[in-house]
């Protein structure tokens, strides 16, 4: 999907408006396959029908919503944790994430950009000045950038048509919320109100840098599967409903229901008895060639999406570093979709900051220093991360030591307790961690 531009000195006018819209629902065709394909809905189940006399399965393997949910289970499905080394700020960015459920609306905005390649979140204040936070599709959003080196976020548009073509909506710019209404070919302004985080409410966060789908990729294998699997389907229902060929006599309607309900065949009186054929018309057999399809079409889905087939055989007796080299392309995916998110994440945090309701002004420039950790979903081997952290003694700091270990949400938490447990402990440590043998005679 292009990116929409336009020049930064230039003023921002209803006309403007109007032409990203229609720019913006040129692209709301792409979107609905995509979330049809998500939702099951294949173009295999609106494909022209067959004549009555053949089958007609329409079967849907629904890998799109395999790949989408099994990336983002892998990806966040371990809510991302966000910290501050400063206590006083650190509670007030749990405070937000609390009040706006964040780890959900996080799992959510990371499902839209997989399906979609990119999604919003848009900040707004409730009733109680407070501010809060949603994630938003692209199908009835979107967002246009200045023209500079930086491309700036300019201003972004959430709008709703009815059946009538009549236009309802809000423009969002730095400075003030605009409410938009009239016809789709006739944007007109409305009532202003003023807008307050010092920059554009509304953040994209994206898949990857072309904001492609995570199964736009394979999306014609996706297709070709359901309908290889479909015609397999209809080969079966074929046979089972095939054809009886009898040559050589010539038999009655009685003779011909008499067949069909006791399903016996008595020929007699024929002075070519041995001329009669009875039996079943086959068709060609293509069983082999529509499993290889299916092997391959398989095969190939989770190479090109780069998403592991975790119900694979292979993978439950894998070992730890098979299990890495099997995962590794999934990594490498997620660790640049952390990247995309982080960045996005700033700048919901420098917005948030910029209220002197959400963080006192001398530290609203402390978003820049929050940490977010990321952690993938996988099954972890408690006894070799245990292993691998005592190795760590006294090699690296016990902040990154404690790291290593999945079951310590909060490294720098777990050092303050364990110097509280180590002040009221009576067995004193050495140097390395370990108890000291000696003590008063």
């Amino acid at each position: 999907m292009a990116v929409f531009i336009h020049p930064a000195e230039e003023e921002i006018t209803s006309d403007v408006v109007q032409h990203f819209i229609e720019l913006h629902q040129a692209e709301i065709p792409r979107y609905e396959r995509l979330k049809k394909l998500y939702e099951s809905d294949a173009p295999i189940l609106s494909q022209e029908d067959k004549p009555e006399y053949k089958p007609d399965n329409r079967l849907v393997v629904n890998y799109a919503k395999y790949i989408v949910d099994t990336f983002n289970g892998y990806f966040i499905g371990i809510p991302v944790k966000v910290s501050h080394d400063e206590p006083g700020v650190n509670e007030r960015v749990d405070e937000f994430q609390t009040r706006n459920d964040m780890d959900d609306n996080v799992a959510e905005l990371s499902k839209i950009c997989s399906i979609y390649g990119h999604g919003f979140e848009i900040l707004y204040q409730n009733e109680e000045s407070e501010t809060c936070c949603t994630y938003n599709n692209p199908l009835d959003m979107f967002i246009v950038y200045d023209d500079t080196i930086a491309q700036k976020p300019l201003f972004a548009v959430r709008y709703l048509i009815n059946d009538d073509d009549e236009l309802k909506g809000q423009l969002f710019t730095a400075s003030e919320e605009v409410a938009l209404s009239g016809k789709v070919d006739d944007v007109a302004f409305g009532e202003t109100a003023s807008n307050f985080y010092d920059g554009v409410p509304v953040i994209e966060y994206i898949e990857n840098e072309e904001r492609k789908s995570i199964f736009e990729s394979v999306e014609t294998l996706i297709n070709a599967y359901d309908k290889a699997i479909s015609e397999k389907a209809n080969d079966v229902d074929y046979f089972a409903d095939a054809y009886l060929k009898i040559l050589g006599v010539e038999l009655d309607e009685t003779s011909l229901q008499n067949i069909r309900d006791n399903r016996i065949i008595n020929l007699f009186g024929s002075d070519n008895i041995k001329d009669i054929i009875a039996e079943f018309m086959e068709k060609p057999n293509g069983d082999d060639s529509q499993e290889h399809l299916l092997d391959r079409l398989e095969r190939l889905i989770y190479q090109i999406s780069m998403v592991a087939n975790i119900n694979d055989e292979s993978f439950g007796s894998a070992s730890g570093v098979a299990l890495e080299f099997k995962l590794q392309p999934m990594k490498n995916m997620a660790a640049m979709k952390d990247r995309k998110f982080v960045s996005g994440m700033n700048r919901r945090f420098k917005m948030v900051f910029n209220l002197p309701t959400n963080i006192e002004q001398s530290k609203k420039d402390e978003w820049r220093n929050l940490n977010y950790k990321f952690t993938r979903n996988i099954p972890r081997n408690t006894k070799d991360e245990a292993d691998t952290a005592s190795k760590l003694q006294g090699v690296v700091s016990k902040e990154t030591q404690l790291g290593i270990l999945s079951i310590v949400d909060n490294p720098k938490q777990e050092i303050e307790r364990m110097a509280a447990e180590n002040q009221s402990n009576p067995y004193p440590e050495d140097n390395n961690g370990d108890f000291e043998t000696g003590g008063e005679e």
